[in-house]
């Protein structure tokens, strides 16, 4: 699943055939299409629609409008995504939730978790919204955002839009998909982390890291945290 989801978030447009000759070509492994299939089921990633499923839909619970078609996004707080990844550790797997300012790049907020119980997710939430409060939430369809508990943490703030992905829009959270992909080829898989412990604590210092010290070129080579706060990093030597 390691060597799957190292493919999958390098290239998120192969499909299991591609992955399956990247696996026996470039990783050594060998493997049959149907075990890549069951594995790529298990970790809820599709095949020519790029587009991660951790959260399966629940059809019980309201999904909302989809409410960023051609919005120019132009400053701070206007949209905030959310997503879930894979954390791997030496024996198993961890799930990580992040909460992203899209003008800006800036985590506002994120969790680790050992289970893909919701309560996780609202946390993050909750931390997020204690330091700022965004016009627009978007999200995908599935149960952690879906859920009354997550949507009614963003109702408690009517000013808050509530967003959520169409099906079949893979790249609607294009932002948070280059966070993971960063964060996974600058510290995850240089990892090999023991324990839970650890690896939230390998990952608080490589966010805060990302938010104050990786300058992208997109943001004029600025921090996120330089454009998210308007205020600029003065380093002292």
């Amino acid at each position: 699943m390691d060597a799957i989801d190292q493919i999958y978030t390098k290239r998120p447009y192969f499909g299991r055939p591609r992955i399956t000759n990247a696996l026996n070509e470039d990783y050594g492994y060998i493997v049959n299409h149907k075990k890549v299939y069951r594995l790529m089921e298990i970790m809820g990633i599709e095949a020519v629609f790029p587009k991660r499923n951790l959260s399966k839909p629940n059809i019980l619970n309201p999904v909302h409008p989809y409410l960023l078609q051609g919005v120019s996004i132009v400053r701070p707080n206007q949209v905030w995504g959310v997503d879930i990844t894979y954390v791997r550790m030496k024996k198993e797997w961890l799930y990580l939730v992040a909460i992203l300012d899209w003008y800006s790049r800036y985590v506002v907020s994120w969790e680790l978790s050992d289970s893909l119980a919701v309560v996780f997710c609202c946390e993050a939430l909750r931390r997020a919204l204690s330091i700022a409060v965004p016009d627009i939430h978007n999200s995908d369809q599935g149960f952690h955002f879906t859920s009354t508990e997550y949507t009614g943490i963003l109702k408690e703030h009517p000013t808050i839009q509530i967003s959520m992905d169409h099906k079949g829009r893979c790249f609607d959270n294009i932002f948070v998909e280059r966070l993971w992909r960063t964060i996974k080829y600058e510290e995850i898989y240089l990892k090999e982390y023991d324990s839970i412990r650890e690896a939230k604590q390998s990952l608080t210092e490589y966010i805060e890291f990302y938010n104050t010290e990786r300058r992208h070129q997109a943001l004029g080579y600025k921090t996120p945290e330089e454009v998210f706060t308007g205020k600029q990093t003065v380093y002292i030597s």
